[in-house]
């Protein structure tokens, strides 16, 4: 049986060419950014991001995957280089001694507290300086519904498919 394509209509594929050409762009934009401004890439700047916004300033190596959204190999390889400029040590979890926790350091926390004035600035700029307030709630909500699918899609999936920041 032969499915037919359900293909974009043009206001469809408006947006999603829309999408596909601001996020390149913008993700290329910060990323210049950050690298002119901190010497770092716009990925590491997340990474040590979501370190510091967790209590104890530390999440095990599978929890930064996931909250990334990268392969368990990727991230080691980000870990290993930020704490080689030490932003970041990794520790034995003390729940398990199987696990590795990526904790940010006071130096990789003062990189964050120093770059992130300029980081917001840029987006603001790129991004919500450009937009009406309710564009902004449109697109937060557009952004929740399209997350809140996705998760949906990877809970339904099928089960022999591991998800790329699950794989090691």
């Amino acid at each position: 049986m032969t499915v037919t394509p359900r293909w974009l209509n043009p206001e469809e594929r408006r947006a999603w060419l829309a999408y596909v050409q601001f996020s390149t762009h913008l993700s290329d934009h910060l990323n210049r950014q950050l690298r002119r401004d901190a010497g770092m890439t716009h990925a590491d700047y997340t990474l040590l991001a979501h370190l510091s916004s967790v209590r104890d300033h530390g999440l095990t190596m599978s929890q930064l995957a996931e909250r990334l959204k990268i392969t368990r190999s990727r991230l080691t390889h980000a870990v290993t280089r930020l704490q080689e400029a030490g932003y970041v040590d990794r520790r034995e979890d003390p729940a398990s001694r199987r696990n590795q926790r990526a904790v940010l350091t006071p130096a990789g926390l003062a990189l964050l507290e120093r770059e992130a004035p300029g980081h917001v600035e840029a987006v603001r700029r790129a991004v919500f300086d450009v937009l009406t307030p309710e564009q902004v709630t449109r697109f937060a909500e557009i952004g929740e519904a399209i997350n809140a699918a996705l998760q949906r899609m990877d809970a339904d999936g099928d089960a022999q498919e591991a998800l790329p920041w699950r794989r090691r």
